[in-house]
């Protein structure tokens, strides 16, 4: 098979992956605390990555030359997981994984003003398009007659935020550590933090429950290998705007499991933020100055 088309391929897996694993963690909600589900998440996954990394590469580089700041990206992964999870128990999936989408957004900003990159017009031009796109779907009284947003829609936008930190970690730890270091540490601190919450949120599953959170690790863990399989055999000015395919998923989802259509305005604002993320893909590479 053709590289480039074998990466769109393992593009499209991880995010169909993606919202597998947030429609189940969505149904979860109904019977287990957020925290408890993370600690399932991140547990299942750093033990998958772990074995696997041992099994394909015969070793584990864990040790880092910036174990500080591979605690904070690990944290702010939890943070942001903690916060769009705490979303879906009020909102729609599909909703939550639009306002998300600002996430490249923020790390457009975060790159020009923390790391020095050169933004061109077109791509301000996109950044502003994408948070257009943000102020629709939380529908704001001054602008929408009728019911406002949930304010559970603020959630997934300040995950989008912190995502946009754990993104700019990721690039300076890339010049720092082995990758194979920084996937290892990924779910390492979350782990830990959210095990420590387990004796105030703690119920038992039953047999059938286990089998669900252990299938959330590993989705979580299978579609960051995807992941990173898909970058490394198609570029990424391809591969990013099918990232906004995710968004049809969770429509998808979002109607076949829980019922949930979205509206008109709903469908403007993720056609607004799809829209932008194309135009700041269009518009080259940005450039250290």
């Amino acid at each position: 098979m053709n590289s480039v088309l074998a990466g769109v391929l393992l593009q499209l897996s991880a995010l169909a992956l993606f919202v597998a694993m947030d429609t189940l963690l969505k149904l979860m909600t109904l019977s287990f605390a957020v925290p408890q589900l993370m600690w399932a998440r991140f547990l299942f996954s750093f033990i998958a990555v772990t074995i696997a990394m041992r099994l394909i590469t015969g070793s584990l580089p864990w040790r880092s030359r910036a174990p500080g700041l591979q605690t904070i990206r690990s944290l702010l992964l939890a943070a942001c997981n903690f916060m769009f999870s705490s979303a879906l128990v009020h909102i729609p999936l599909a909703d939550a994984t639009a306002v998300g989408f600002a996430s490249p957004l923020f790390t457009l900003a975060l790159a020009a003003i923390w790391l020095g990159e050169r933004i061109g017009p077109w791509r301000w031009f996109g950044m502003g398009l994408g948070f257009v796109g943000v102020v629709i779907l939380l529908r704001p009284p001054f602008l929408f007659a009728g019911e406002p947003a949930h304010w559970a829609m603020l959630l997934p936008l300040g995950a989008a935020a912190l995502f946009a930190v754990y993104q700019i970690l990721t690039r300076k730890l890339a010049a720092l550590d082995d990758p194979r270091t920084t996937i290892l540490h990924t779910s390492f601190a979350a782990t830990l933090l959210t095990s420590a919450s387990l004796p105030l949120v703690w119920v038992w599953p039953t047999g059938l429950d286990w089998v669900a959170l252990v299938l959330l690790g590993l989705l979580g863990g299978a579609s960051h290998g995807l992941l990173v399989l898909a970058f490394a055999r198609a570029p990424a000015s391809l591969l990013a705007p099918l990232s906004y395919t995710q968004m049809i998923w969770a429509v998808v989802a979002g109607v076949s499991v829980f019922g949930d259509a979205p509206d008109v305005i709903t469908l403007l604002g993720m056609a607004v933020i799809a829209v932008s993320g194309l135009v700041v893909a269009a518009s080259g590479k940005d450039r250290k100055t």
